[in-house]
């Protein structure tokens, strides 16, 4: 295998952080990951937008939470030991959206993407999917960052 197949071979590549939402999977370039964290106190914001929940503390940074389940339109769900803040950073700020559950880091080729069907039905708002993977028997939603965060006023 030369340089040219591995760098071509690595182009055609993507590295997920796989999480839960429901008994939903889905996935975010790892690229935009700063840092998961254990779910912790929120602290509410007065008139804040609906779709933040508040803010938290991390090492003296203060950093706005996204309510994934509001944004995306699945139903509410009480917070546990799974529960998961994604720390990402979003027009270099940081923003944290909560999961249900962090599950792998998955390397898939970016062949296995498939559009999103037009006549997907479901609960979910589907204007921030990106694509459809399927792997290993499971689908994968990957999830467009800039459509899901950009009305997001944090």
């Amino acid at each position: 295998m030369n340089e040219e197949t591995l760098v071509r071979e690595d182009t055609e590549l993507l590295e997920l952080v796989g999480f839960k939402l429901g008994e939903e999977e889905f996935g975010i370039d790892i690229i935009n990951v700063n840092e998961i964290i254990k779910m912790q106190k929120i602290t509410s914001i007065p008139n804040a937008p609906s779709d933040i929940l508040g803010i938290v503390n991390i090492r003296g940074k203060i950093i706005a939470v996204v309510d994934t389940r509001l944004k995306l339109g699945t139903y509410p769900k009480e917070f546990d030991n799974e529960t998961r803040i994604i720390i990402l950073e979003f027009n270099k700020k940081p923003i944290g959206f909560i999961v249900d559950e962090v599950t792998e880091v998955l390397r898939i080729s970016k062949k296995t993407l498939n559009d999103v069907p037009d006549m997907v039905s479901t609960k979910m708002n589907t204007d921030y999917i990106k694509s459809i993977a399927n792997i290993e028997d499971k689908i994968i939603i990957l999830l467009d960052l800039q459509k899901l965060l950009s009305g997001v006023n944090f």
